[in-house]
């Protein structure tokens, strides 16, 4: 399709294929006989927080076969427009808002996801007393954490009890033995819903946890999609044709026929074991260790010389950060023009917040009173409102995916007294360090937060001081007569 001169093709069908997609552009390095112990994890956060950085598989993994894998660091450099169906030459910007113009192009409608008997994933079908999750080199990611978490880079698919409608989420999954899994949902999101409704009707809830699939779908896996929407159709519209899933031997649930590694099994609501800690996306290891409830594995799945995506939350900014940042500003974007507010032009959901905790949006104020009803929006809609913290508003001249632009808005435009407005007992999450301890322990898992109105006053916004910078017209002809300085 194309629009506004976008062309927008995906290249890759499944993980394998977008490694080699990658490596056309010369972004993936191979690296040999690093242990699952320390040094996978050591690499890849270095990796993490050095963008442009490339990809790395892992291979020769001590104690394991040779081509039993671990890709991580997937979004970065070029191959981040790659990775969503775009050509080189968008910033970030530029491709999260190309990324919402295909979301919602009116032909890019959910397609059906569609059975088909068989596929890669079933090359190697494993069941019954010789289910050993341990078979794979999963990493332990954080010298810190509890065990060893064989789903970061995974999305998780369940089906409501009572709506029959399938959900593909991001949930972290840790190891306890050779035939168990902790499972751990945060409060509210739409796998925990369903989880919550297995729990009350006393059933096991029946789950397949895909561990390498193609990262666009991991990517929208992890974004707030709207309740009830299978995330499989949604990468059909996208895609323009359904996604061939095959159905799980064990529970029936649907995942991709050319996945890498799935685990399928069931969720007992009366069995717990403890889970954690784990090096989460806010930076700390923030819900510590209690008891989740265990997935009992029945099946293993997995192609020929498996390939196991990685990708464990870091301190902010990393890759976690940077994947979400496009996806979520896009989604934003959409949902705060959908609540009514008028002239949003540009959303960002900045890295350093992990793309939750500081947001950035500008308008082109037509009213006063503009500024605050788009921040509150912003906070309140169900993608902004999961662990949010700072929501800043600036003027339609600020580039909101500048930090340093936001921040001197808000300095200059903004008085401490007067431009801030705070809502409590917002949706959070467990994860959040700042709530504390005697909150936690009473499951209150709601935080506060700040609305930022850094536009110029609406009231005086014409007598406003001028900024000191040259016009558009100065500062395109200075770049072109003078940026040989800067060589």
């Amino acid at each position: 399709m194309s629009g506004r001169n976008l062309q927008h093709k995906f290249t890759y069908e499944d993980l394998r294929e977008w490694i080699e997609e990658a490596d056309k552009l010369g972004e993936v390095r191979y690296v040999d006989g690093l242990s699952w112990e320390r040094e996978i994890g050591m690499a890849t956060e270095l990796l993490h927080h050095s963008d442009p950085a490339p990809a790395a598989v892992f291979d020769n993994i001590p104690g394991y076969p040779k081509g039993f894998r671990v890709l991580t660091n997937f979004f970065g450099g070029k191959r981040q427009n790659m990775t969503i169906g775009f050509a080189e030459g968008l910033n970030r910007l530029e491709l999260s808002e190309g990324f919402l113009e295909v979301y919602e192009n009116e032909d890019n409608q959910p397609v059906l996801h569609e059975i088909v008997d068989d596929g890669p994933i079933f090359e190697n079908v494993i069941t019954g007393d010789d289910v050993d999750i341990t078979m794979f080199p999963t990493p332990k990611w954080h010298e810190d954490d509890g065990g060893r978490y064989i789903g970061t880079g995974c999305y998780n698919v369940t089906r409501d009890p009572e709506e029959d409608w399938i959900n593909v989420g991001t949930y972290r999954v840790m190891i306890h033995d050779e035939k168990t899994v902790g499972f751990y949902i945060s409060p509210g999101k739409h796998g925990r819903i369903h989880r919550d409704k297995y729990a009350a009707r006393g059933e096991m809830m029946p789950s397949a946890i895909v561990l390498g699939g193609d990262p666009m779908t991991f990517l929208m896996s992890s974004s707030e999609v709207p309740y009830g929407l299978c995330e499989f159709d949604l990468m059909g519209g996208l895609r323009g044709k359904p996604i061939e899933c095959v159905k799980g031997k064990i529970t029936g649930l649907p995942f991709p026929a050319n996945a890498e590694i799935v685990i399928e099994g069931w969720i007992d609501p009366k069995e717990f074991r403890l889970e954690g800690p784990f090096g989460e996306w806010t930076g700390y290891y923030a819900s510590d260790v209690r008891e989740e409830p265990v997935m009992h594995v029945e099946a293993i799945y997995h192609r020929n010389d498996p390939i196991m995506l990685g990708c464990p939350p870091q301190r902010p900014p990393d890759e976690l950060a940077r994947y979400r940042a496009v996806a979520r500003s896009a989604l934003l974007k959409r949902s705060i023009k959908a609540a009514g507010v008028p002239d949003v032009t540009a959303v960002w959901a900045h890295e350093v917040g992990t793309a939750r905790m500081l947001v950035a949006l500008s308008i082109k104020q037509r009213y006063a009173g503009h500024a605050a009803q788009a921040g509150h929006v912003a906070c309140q809609c169900h993608v902004g409102a999961y662990a949010g913290k700072y929501v800043i508003v600036v003027d339609d001249d600020i580039d909101v995916s500048d930090l340093e632009q936001v921040i001197w808005a808000m300095l200059t435009r903004s008085d401490p007294a007067t431009s801030i407005d705070i809502v409590k007992n917002a949706w959070s999450t467990p994860l959040d360090p700042r709530i504390p301890p005697e909150e936690k322990a009473k499951k209150n898992f709601t935080n506060s937060r700040a609305i930022i109105d850094a536009c110029r006053p609406y009231h005086w916004r014409d007598q406003f001081p001028k900024v000191n910078m040259p016009s558009a017209e100065l500062a395109k002809e200075t770049r072109e007569r003078f940026s040989y300085l800067l060589d």
